[in-house]
């Protein structure tokens, strides 16, 4: 595996000289302050990648731009309408910019209107340390009673929807706009911030959208791109839904194993790939992580490691953002799984046995707290996950394992 790092551009607190600090081998970076739908040019992309290899003192930092996260798909795009013909025909362009650039991986997601939401960005541990976390009870309240989207109360178990009218006659009006602010305003890498009629306003436009139709409309994206990425041996990976069940009401469907698998299924080639994110995959329980790796790994093109601790096990549950060795997916035999897939691409002979992952999110830990970091892009915490995957890597990797580290 590369060992990469998520860098949202010269105002991220966390620089250059820190992921070369950490040991990371490359950058995972996005032009976020580009409009969704506009062209990303060479110069902007030229640009990025200047800003990438230069420390502090001038000095060459020896890191390239590995992976775009994200080339965001507009909501155009998903619902097929408005510009959406030439947002395609211009989401081309800037994947041949990019490629010409040198950049061969795009990370993208389909999920409507809200991008990875969470209700808590600083949950505090028994520890002292706080990560982010998704109450879904908190979530109710504001869909129900902030949001008021008709039928609202209805598409919640009822216990959840007493427990949200409770919870939403205890916060005060600082809690309240505090809990909107979280789920609309946007988290690091979502493509738009919106305000409350934005979102009714939006979710109007989805009502006649249905799971079958949005994946119809991602197939049809996949189906005119493609083209373009096997012209440029560009590999494409979808970001799962995170989290990975319907929100508002919306359809999601990037949330399991047959998702995708019927996604690969439907435009089959290479190029189009996933992202697997073990994070958001696992927030759900009936996912399996090692075995999605092992049935669908030789589509893996970009890896997401992290963990989420599971607070009930309802398919439809709360979670919180845990150690990357201690939440609730297995971390070791998922890593295990990788390394037979990139032993596997060995043997074949791929150009891309070596999948690049980053150390996805972390807790906020030690100088984290007085840094204040994008929300789940801590330093200390990443890097203290970093460390943690690397080092089970390596005694995976070691000899005595049986798992042969080179070819």
């Amino acid at each position: 595996m590369k060992q990469t790092w998520r860098w949202f551009g010269p105002n991220d607190l966390v620089s250059i000289d820190d992921m070369l600090q950490a040991g990371v081998e490359g950058v995972v970076s996005a032009l976020h302050h580009i409009p969704t739908g506009a062209v990303w040019s060479p110069d902007e992309i030229a640009q990025r990648q200047a800003q990438i290899g230069v420390m502090k003192d001038g000095s060459s930092s020896g890191l390239k731009w590995d992976v775009v996260e994200s080339l965001p798909v507009s909501e155009d795009i998903k619902k097929q309408s408005g510009d959406w013909k030439q947002h395609i025909t211009d989401y081309k362009i800037s994947m041949r910019n990019l490629h010409a650039a040198g950049i061969k991986t795009i990370c993208y997601n389909f999920m409507p209107i809200l991008d990875w939401t969470r209700t808590d960005l600083s949950y505090r541990l028994p520890n002292g340390a706080t990560c982010m976390r998704f109450d879904l009870i908190d979530f109710a309240a504001f869909d129900i009673f902030v949001l008021q989207r008709p039928g609202a109360a209805e598409s919640f178990p009822e216990h959840v929807s007493e427990a949200a009218k409770k919870r939403f006659q205890n916060l005060d009006d600082s809690g309240r706009a505090a809990l909107g602010d979280n789920i609309i305003c946007g988290l690091p890498g979502a493509t738009e911030s919106f305000s409350l009629d934005d979102v009714r306003s939006h979710l109007a436009q989805y009502d006649n959208i249905s799971a079958t139709q949005l994946r119809a409309n991602l197939i049809d994206f996949l189906t005119e791109i493609m083209p373009t990425a096997q012209e440029l041996g560009m590999r494409m990976c979808c970001h799962p839904d995170d989290p990975p069940f319907s929100l508002l009401g919306l359809p999601r469907i990037m949330s399991t194993e047959a998702d995708y698998k019927a996604v690969i299924d439907a435009v089959d080639v290479m190029e189009n790939g996933i992202t697997l994110c073990s994070g958001s995959l696992g927030a759900r329980p009936d996912n399996d992580l090692p075995g999605m790796m092992d049935r669908l790994g030789d589509r893996v093109h970009f890896l997401h490691l992290r963990n989420v601790q599971r607070e009930s096990n309802d398919t439809i549950c709360s979670f919180h953002e845990a150690e990357h060795l201690g939440g609730a997916t297995d971390m070791v035999a998922l890593l295990a799984a990788v390394l037979r897939q990139e032993a596997k691409r060995r043997a074949e002979g791929r150009e891309d046995a070596s999948i690049p992952m980053r150390p996805d999110h972390g807790q906020d830990i030690l100088d984290d707290h007085s840094r204040k970091t994008q929300p789940g892009y801590p330093s200390i915490g990443r890097l203290k996950g970093l460390a943690e995957l690397r080092g089970i890597t390596m005694a995976l990797e070691h000899p005595i394992q049986g798992i042969k580290a080179s070819a």
